[in-house]
């Protein structure tokens, strides 16, 4: 039996568990857009297939994010705090729209998860310094 003497900080831990909670978020929009897409009435097809395509790859890469950073891998670093900074714009297009009460929130987490994946345990941890 072996016991890991350097477990996995708290900010990474943290960082893992909203990855996965935004990629089930996103999964639910997804199966909410393939069941529009399956019974709408009228629909462009090509714009459907993309739109709802887009949500499941969205939902797929933030769960593999969040699995490849909870076994330590350095390189899931840089995309996953790339799809979190794609929040700040669609949160304030969403403020803009008159939906601050989801935007607001949206770039909250954003810059949540950015900074647990930035902070310095987590930074030790994926072996940066």
């Amino acid at each position: 039996m072996t016991i890991d003497s350097d477990p996995i900080p708290v900010t990474l831990r943290w960082a893992v568990r909203l990855l996965r909670a935004e990629a089930v978020a996103l999964g639910v929009v997804a199966a909410w857009l393939i069941w529009s897409d399956l019974t709408a009435a009228t629909t462009h097809l090509t714009s459907a297939l993309l739109v709802t395509g887009f949500a499941v790859a969205g939902a797929a890469a933030l769960w593999a994010l969040g699995g490849a950073l909870a076994r330590r891998w350095a390189g899931g670093r840089a995309p996953a705090i790339v799809l979190q900074l794609m929040l700040l714009p669609i949160g304030w297009y969403m403020i803009q729209g008159g939906m601050a009460w989801l935007g607001l929130p949206l770039m909250a987490l954003g810059l949540a998860v950015t900074g647990l994946l930035v902070s310095p345990p987590t930074t030790r941890a994926l072996g940066f310094e």
